[in-house]
């Protein structure tokens, strides 16, 4: 920890681990765990502000989504077939708001390869890709630290912080099971089409 007077600051290791953690565990597709989880995580670990620990998990978030975003932005000519005109169907549905569905699966638990995916065969600008998919990861992982802090405030005088944290833990692990067996995107659908 770095000392200034009598406030101590997070190391530039602590930040960067921020950074590395949540590119490794938004570098497995159709795996990462909720990135409000992980900055809710980081702000109970590290004394940083929410602000910067949101754009750092955002940073590393939208880094990994890039990666898969490149890998199928080039490789897009190895997909053939029925996988590639289901590609093209949702790419065509995507192609009046790339921006807003790009914001939004990141914002949302929402899974966001169905999103990327599309997107990189239609080649969609990756400055533009990047810029939709960090602001909405920035939206969640800024409120995700806010009320890690907030709730560490009120709680902590009757929970330890070892005890917070465990806790902290234990949901993450509980939400991303039940996103992983759950098909949040059918469920979206339902809820759209009663709408409509």
């Amino acid at each position: 920890m770095l000392r200034v007077g009598t406030v101590e600051l997070a190391t530039l290791y602590e930040l960067l681990g921020i950074v590395l953690t949540s590119f490794v565990l938004n570098i497995i597709p159709f795996a990462g765990p909720s990135n409000l989880l992980i900055a809710s995580d980081a702000a109970l670990l590290v004394d940083a502000d929410p602000l910067t620990i949101g754009f750092l998990v955002a940073f590393g978030s939208a880094s990994a989504k890039l990666i898969h975003y490149i890998i199928s932005f080039f490789f897009s000519f190895l997909i053939k077939g029925k996988s590639r005109e289901r590609l093209d169907a949702a790419g065509s549905k995507l192609r009046r708001w790339p921006f807003l569905a790009l914001f939004i699966v990141a914002a949302t638990p929402l899974p966001d390869e169905p999103v990327v995916i599309p997107l990189a065969l239609l080649k969609y600008n990756p400055v533009k890709f990047y810029s939709a998919y960090f602001l909405g990861k920035l939206s969640i992982t800024v409120a995700g630290a806010y009320l890690a802090r907030m709730g560490q405030q009120f709680l902590v005088p009757w929970i330890s912080p070892e005890v917070l944290m465990g806790a902290s833990v234990v949901l993450t692990i509980v939400v991303t099971a039940i996103l992983v067996k759950v098909d949040v995107t059918r469920i979206a659908e339902k809820i759209l089409k009663r709408r409509q």
